[in-house]
């Protein structure tokens, strides 16, 4: 076991819907197999408005699940990318956006203090021969509360998959 907890972020676009639901599901699940404080864990949104709550449809499907999902969002801060162990993303447009807001200037690449974190697509751990649209969770929003279980049951997936991958490694 390592010395200090795996930080382990979640990231979608707004940090309202998706992120914060993988969190709780990741959170309870390293809690149901007794290794939850090997984790830190934390989600954030590539263009979050600080301060939101959760979607109602994230909560409601959380809740179905025996999961209490209290959250505030917040902004990815380059930081996270050094602060953090492994980087979920939801979604390729995501994906994108990260690489935008983590491009190199003139100066030269990012950097930081310590390593950067390992960057990875969530659904490509359920599923590692994923191409094209099957690495992203689809945001579930205009989809109703069919939408919200269907984005619950691949985030839960990916999550058990991702404990499993760190778990051997801490």
């Amino acid at each position: 076991m390592s010395a200090r907890p795996v930080g382990v972020l979640f990231v979608c676009y707004a940090n309202i819907v998706r992120s914060p639901l993988a969190a709780a599901v990741f959170t309870r699940l390293a809690d149901e197999r007794g290794v939850a404080a090997r984790f830190r864990i934390d989600s954030a949104g590539v263009a979050a408005d600080a301060g939101n709550p959760a979607h109602a449809g994230s909560v409601r499907v959380a809740a179905d699940h025996g999961l209490t999902l209290t959250h505030s969002s917040r902004l990815l801060r380059r930081d996270d990318l050094f602060d953090f162990d492994e980087v979920l993303l939801l979604d390729r447009l995501v994906a994108s956006e990260l690489r935008r807001l983590t491009a190199g200037s003139a100066f030269g690449p990012i950097a930081g203090p310590g390593r950067q974190a390992r960057i990875r697509l969530l659904a490509s751990l359920a599923d590692p021969s994923a191409r094209g649209a099957d690495l992203d969770v689809p945001d579930p929003v205009r989809g109703g509360p069919e939408g919200f279980l269907s984005a619950y049951r691949q985030i839960a997936r990916a999550c058990a998959a991702l404990l499993d991958d760190l778990s051997v490694k801490t």
